[in-house]
């Protein structure tokens, strides 16, 4: 049977629509996914940047304010001396004896002063090491010496004779002409002869004067510029970024590199420009830094900026540094993004690779799908076709679809067919967006959980280093405040018995001899009796308002009761314990230091309750820190086995005396540093830990205020033992001085 045919049309492949519209839509997704990967990575190279920029900044500025302000620290400190009578500008031996102690305990480059006659005292450590003593005598030529010293601070061997005119080098001028404490200019020095090294260092200058406003001379302390490169070489968070410090002008102060900051022409010295530096990152930051503000003067914020240096990209920070003595610095921070970007490009490879991976399993699945349900319905149409050219015996062999054989619903068949098809594969494609969009939001909770360790990290620094110094603080101030306030009574009550003892001698001899007369008119006699009654006065206001602040971080030290008491020592020793529970106490590191009370039966005892406290707390905090070095080389198990341990001994020996004797079980003190533990500026901690005054201190008090007896016991690898002796009834001369009786 033949049958009339539909005139043909051009039609396309149902298997290539099938496969073109899935790949498309896998295709649109991976690159979309690619897209926001990369961008995704810029940005976070762009923030990884700023923070490391920016915490590297703050690092700078924090060690540059505290760093920059010890050499007027010490100037003030050297000015309340003279001031005091502690220490005689004239006697250039001794002066330069006291500025060497001094360089024991700070990290200085000299320390020393300028008299307006042009002669000189100080001490110098010029090659970063050892510490010799400088005299100026006179004016050059061959004015001034340099000489080598022993373990004690005596001048040995002259080392070199130079000239030098002191009262023409900007270190003194700058500091004459202003008139008040400054930095003068950048310093820099060197002798063609080769004895000194050549070096570059600020000057921290103070001008002091008489009371009638004459210039004695200029305290001097001077801060080598390569300690501070040092510091910046060993903060330099990035292997090819750079750190650099300049001044307004150009002029370098410190890189993270091994450049020079001076070089040698024609037998002198020359500070280098930023601009001509020999590194190449800071010579083109520098000129490009220039070009853009066209003067470094105008740079008053920070800057965020991005420069081309020999073709990479550089992310830059300039920040302004400022002090209150003249310092007007900017510090720089580079920054290349390859420092960030290795991982990321390799992260960013990865995505790609497994975007094309999917693309082309995708696109199997899909060919492969397609066949299988255009191969059934091939079959039917070719079957069907038959059926319509006449061939009704035509029979359709397919063994998986039983409604084939009812040729009526063969088409219905085959059209549910197709829509279920349709179904499986728009799910399918459902099923793939929504991996994506799983695997993309695990990804950014992952980048969330990175930023938000990283933000506890940073404040837990920043929590430490604020506690540590609260406590620095805490334990600095308390100490000499209360000596001096405790002082201050003494004082007045000395200062108007002599002027009552002055009234007096003026009402019997009116009429005094010429010479009394004069220097009576020279001093203002008048003047002076209420001057001092406010200077006084203030001393004492100030001296209460800086205890009241610290009050809360020292109630166990009773400083305020300057005359003997009758006191239980065991709750002198309890409060101390007590203000030191926290370094006692268990940490992650190390199980609790246990402190065994092995008390006797003690009277009440007279003395200093205050000043008794202070000894007990330098004793027990050195106990501490013993233990501490030794548990620093141990482990948990290994402490917990022998654990630190400070014992607490007290008895009467008689009727007349008590002892207390505090021991540790730390590493203990050698023979040649035991023989020096109780001599002033005398420490073995590093610099900034320990000022050396703290067991001086005690002997004082031991054994001046209270005619008592300080000894050390100790033994290498066993540990020390402080035997502290005192009378339990002071004699009467001291009570009288204490106003007891």
């Amino acid at each position: 049977m033949n049958l009339p045919t539909a005139k043909r049309t051009k039609s396309l492949s149902l298997q290539w629509l099938l496969i073109v519209p899935f790949v498309l839509q896998i295709f649109a997704a991976v690159g979309l996914v690619g897209y926001l990967s990369f961008r995704n990575g810029q940005n976070t190279v762009n923030d990884l940047a700023n923070q490391l920029m920016e915490k590297t900044t703050d690092l700078v500025d924090e060690h540059l304010d505290q760093y920059l302000k010890i050499p007027h620290q010490v100037n003030q400190i050297n000015a309340d001396a003279v001031r005091l009578g502690l220490l005689d500008l004239r006697d250039r031996k001794k002066a330069g004896q006291f500025y060497w102690k001094q360089m024991q305990v700070y990290d200085l480059t000299n320390i020393g002063h300028t008299s307006v006659d042009g002669t000189a005292a100080g001490a110098a450590r010029y090659d970063g090491k050892t510490v010799t003593i400088n005299e100026l005598v006179s004016r050059p030529p061959k004015n001034s010496y340099t000489y080598a010293t022993d373990a004690d601070g005596n001048r040995q061997q002259l080392l070199y004779n130079m000239d030098f005119d002191a009262l023409n080098e900007a270190y003194y001028t700058n500091v004459v002409k202003a008139g008040k404490p400054i930095w003068s200019r950048i310093y820099t020095w060197y002798d063609p002869t080769g004895s000194i090294p050549p070096y570059i260092t600020a000057s921290a200058g103070y001008p002091l004067y008489d009371k009638n406003k004459k210039l004695l001379a200029v305290l001097v302390s001077d801060v080598h510029l390569l300690k501070l490169s040092e510091f910046l070489r060993n903060s330099n968070p990035s292997h090819t970024g750079q750190i650099f410090i300049m001044e307004r002008n150009g002029a370098l102060i410190a890189n993270s590199g091994k450049q020079k900051l001076y070089r040698i022409r024609n037998n002198k010295i020359e500070r280098i420009n930023a601009i001509e530096s020999s590194d190449p990152l800071i010579q083109s930051v520098a000129k490009q830094l220039q070009q853009q503000f066209k003067n470094f003067q105008t740079i008053n914020e920070i800057r965020h900026l991005q420069f081309d240096v020999e073709g990479e990209r550089h992310y830059v920070q300039v920040t302004p540094w400022k002090d209150a003595y003249g310092l007007d610095w900017l510090v720089i921070v580079t920054v290349p993004p390859r420092e960030f970007t290795d991982q990321i490009d390799a992260n960013t490879r990865d995505t790609i690779v497994l975007c094309l991976a999917a693309l082309a399993i995708a696109t199997l699945i899909g060919y492969l799908t397609s066949g299988r349900i255009t191969r059934p319905i091939l079959k039917l149409s070719q079957a069907s076709q038959a059926i319509a050219n006449g061939k009704l015996d035509q029979q359709v062999e397919i063994s998986h679809f039983k409604e084939l054989s009812i040729l009526a619903n063969s088409f219905n068949q085959m059209a549910e067919q197709l829509r279920e098809s349709f179904t499986a594969l728009e799910q399918t494609n459902a099923e793939l967006e929504y991996r994506v969009e799983e695997r993309t939001a695990e990804l950014k909770n992952t980048l969330k959980e990175l930023q938000r360790t990283q933000a506890q990290m940073l404040q837990s620094e920043k929590m430490s280093a604020l506690g540590q110094m609260v406590a620095g603080i805490a334990h600095e101030i308390n100490n000499p405040v209360n000596f001096i306030h405790g002082n201050l009574t003494h004082l007045q009550e000395y200062a108007e018995d002599l002027l009552k003892f002055l009234q007096l001698y003026q009402q019997h001899y009116p009429n005094p001899v010429a010479e009394i007369a004069a220097k009576a008119e020279e001093l203002d006699v008048d003047f002076l009796e209420k001057d001092l009654v406010k200077i006084l006065s203030s001393m004492k206001v100030g001296t209460h308002r800086i205890r009241q602040i610290v009050l809360s971080l020292r109630n166990f030290s009773r400083m305020d009761e300057a005359e003997f008491k009758d006191v239980d020592i065991h709750e002198g020793i309890e409060s101390t314990l007590l203000i030191l529970q926290h370094r006692l106490k268990a940490k992650m590191e190390r199980p609790e230091i246990e402190v065994i009370r092995d008390y006797g039966n003690l009277p009440k005892v007279e003395c200093y309750p205050g000043n008794l406290n202070q000894v007990f707390m330098n004793i027990l905090v050195n106990a501490i820190d013993a233990i501490e070095d030794v548990n620093a080389k141990r482990t948990y198990e290994e402490i917990k086995d022998h654990p630190g341990r400070i014992t607490i001994r007290t008895s009467a020996i008689n009727s007349q005396w008590v002892e207390i004797a505090i021991a540790d079980n730390g590493l203990g003190i050698p023979e040649s540093v035991k023989q020096r533990i109780f001599d002033p500026f005398f420490t073995t901690k590093a610099v900034g830990k320990g000022t050396g005054m703290g067991m001086s201190i005690s002997y004082q008090i031991i054994t001046e205020k209270h005619n008592g007896k300080l000894e050390c016991f100790s033994t290498p690898g066993k540990g020390t033992e402080f035997a502290i002796l005192i009378p339990i009834q002071q004699q009467q001369e001291l009570r009288k001085q204490s106003g007891f009786l």
